[in-house]
């Protein structure tokens, strides 16, 4: 079990670990440990998240959510296997919690007459600069 918060705590079907081999420095210590871990979360078949906690948490996922409604999750950042899991294991707390914030609302507002009258007045004097930088043609000037 995996507890989250005071209302929500994962079961233990629901998680499942796999250790692999990692990549990265270590030498041939890499070629025989298999120091880092894949956690596997079945999202989608959770009892624990409610439908719209599942919704954001999939966007908060991205490219980790499976086919199937899993979250993979890889860690291999340490040489140590019980750390790799401390850190992944951390990292789904982390994901779950940023899911169960709703997003606030936004609510459409529109620009001030003032801020529309400053943006134009602002606009016209630097159309008013660059026209000034233009070179004068011959049919401008008057030879009298």
């Amino acid at each position: 079990m995996l507890k989250i918060n005071e209302q929500i705590t994962l079961q233990s079907w629901e998680l499942s670990e796999q250790f692999v081999r990692a990549s990265g420095p270590g030498g041939q210590h890499v070629n025989k440990t298999s120091s880092a871990v894949e956690l596997r979360f079945e999202a989608e078949k959770s009892p624990s998240l409610s439908d719209p906690v599942k919704r954001r948490l999939k966007i908060i996922a991205g490219s980790r959510w499976t086919k199937d409604g899993a979250i993979v999750l890889k860690c291999d950042d340490t040489r140590h296997q019980v750390r790799n899991r401390e850190i992944v294991l951390k990292r789904l707390k982390d994901m779950i919690r940023k899911s169960l914030l709703k997003p606030k609302s936004r609510v459409p507002t529109r620009p001030t007459l003032a801020s529309k009258r400053k943006r134009l007045s602002e606009k016209k004097n630097r159309a008013g600069l660059k026209s000034n930088r233009a070179r004068i043609s011959t049919k401008d000037i008057s030879f009298d």
